[in-house]
């Protein structure tokens, strides 16, 4: 009986560190996101630091992923409705081919920031090893919060968590 008690332990213990695994250079909630590059589908060219001072959402997403296209349209509204003033918005695509996450931006004509992880820096910093995910950060670079799965981000369910992370009155 005791060396089951002990296996059924270590087969416990082997699925929670599993389940509690990141990815290698992660960055967890409560800590800063380092400098990373991020390039932009038209060629453009910027340092994610040059975001700080002012909230930001960053979404990784991928063209490929049923989940991620189902929450772009939410993405679009709210940063039509608030983006760039009280907090700045961004896509992150871990598109193999950037070539297919454009066209998928000019079809759904997304407007807000969308940069191209050609490198996977991004996807592993910020922990996406599922996608969509969507990282809060706050103005200095601190991660706020990490929301897993597909979410429709104008709803006033997700505008009260995005005001309670943010700090902010939407």
């Amino acid at each position: 009986m005791k060396t089951v008690m002990v296996l059924i332990a270590l087969w416990i213990s082997g699925i929670s560190g599993s389940a509690l695994a990141k990815m290698p250079g992660e960055v967890d909630v409560g800590g800063y996101l380092r400098e990373a590059s991020l390039y932009g589908f038209a060629g453009d060219y910027r340092k994610l630091t040059e975001l700080r001072g002012k909230p930001l959402i960053i979404n990784v997403w991928a063209s490929w992923c049923g989940p991620c296209r189902a929450e772009m349209g939410s993405l679009e509204r709210l940063s039509r409705r608030y983006g760039g003033r009280q907090f700045n918005i961004i896509g992150v695509s871990t598109d193999d081919h950037a070539k297919a996450a454009a066209a998928f931006l000019a079809q759904s004509k997304v407007t807000f920031d969308n940069y191209h992880d050609r490198t996977l820096t991004l996807e592993s910093m910020l922990g996406a090893d599922t996608i969509p995910l969507t990282v809060l950060v706050d103005a200095k670079g601190r991660v706020l919060m990490k929301v897993r799965g597909s979410k429709d981000w104008d709803s006033p369910e997700s505008l009260a968590l995005i005001a309670k992370a943010f700090g902010k009155k939407l």
